[in-house]
């Protein structure tokens, strides 16, 4: 039996797949964890999102491939705050983009051993963002065409990583700016950002600030050894500081 969420608190879950008896094993399952609920099941993602709506679930188990609308589609039309683990029959390499900031992604048939990990990883949240998962997924690095799903602000958003314009330091957090006004607020630190993102489309201009190489309108000398660089779309430059110049202006040599 797994220990109960926060504060002794159960977790509540929905299980989402077309397929009644993978949800039936599944749901089965999760009933030796005494940590989580399953609050509802639906066949479709039309039911999800109802569901979804109505109880606000501390997790969905979703499965990706469903007929008609996907379980990615679900994710890319709703603002779903729940946590996200994808069940899936695909392998491991078609996932690899997004498993990356989902919290988990199981592969079909679920297995009891690999279940228990996943809900492990959920009801230690510091651990399970932070700790041998988080460490494993940082060896590899993200194509340009790669899509993100991560939380930004107070959702779960699928991001182009090809859109990001810049990535910058804000307290606690880290600001993403696209070009399509899907950023935010996410949990990522810069280290992660710098160790993920593709090193020969994105360059560090200051130890708060990455920025994408493609967007580079322009850069202005300031004297001192400073400078501004400013981005299309972008109405206000970056500083960037002596420290990263001579890399910034090899790159775009």
């Amino acid at each position: 039996m797994t220990c109960s969420g926060e504060h002794g608190r159960a977790l509540s879950a929905i299980v989402v797949d077309d397929e009644r008896l993978a949800r039936s094993d599944l749901i089965s399952m999760l009933k030796e964890h005494e940590g989580i609920v399953v609050v509802g099941q639906a066949a479709d993602t039309r039911a999800a999102g109802d569901l979804i709506a109505k109880l606000n679930p501390d997790v969905v188990f979703l499965d990706i491939q469903m007929p008609g609308e996907s379980g990615f589609d679900l994710l890319d039309r709703m603002d779903i705050k729940s946590s996200i683990i994808f069940v899936t029959a695909y392998d491991e390499h078609a996932v690899r983009a997004f498993e990356v900031n989902a919290l988990d992604y199981l592969l079909k048939p679920v297995s009891k051993e690999r279940l228990a990990s996943s809900v492990k990883r959920l009801l230690e949240p510091e651990r399970g963002e932070r700790g041998e998962r988080g460490e494993t997924a940082e060896k590899d690095r993200l194509r340009y065409d790669d899509s993100l799903f991560l939380r930004i602000d107070d959702g779960m958003k699928f991001l182009k990583v090809s859109t990001i314009s810049a990535v910058r330091a804000a307290g606690d957090y880290t600001e993403v700016m696209t070009s399509g006004r899907q950023g935010g607020l996410t949990s990522k630190s810069m280290k992660e950002w710098e160790a993920r993102l593709p090193p020969d489309r994105f360059c560090r201009i200051h130890r708060s600030t990455i920025i994408n190489l493609e967007c580079v309108e322009r850069v202005e000398d300031r004297g001192n050894y400073t400078f501004d660089v400013f981005l299309r779309g972008m109405k206000e430059p970056f500083a960037m500081s002596r420290r990263y110049s001579a890399a910034l202006k090899h790159r775009l040599e």
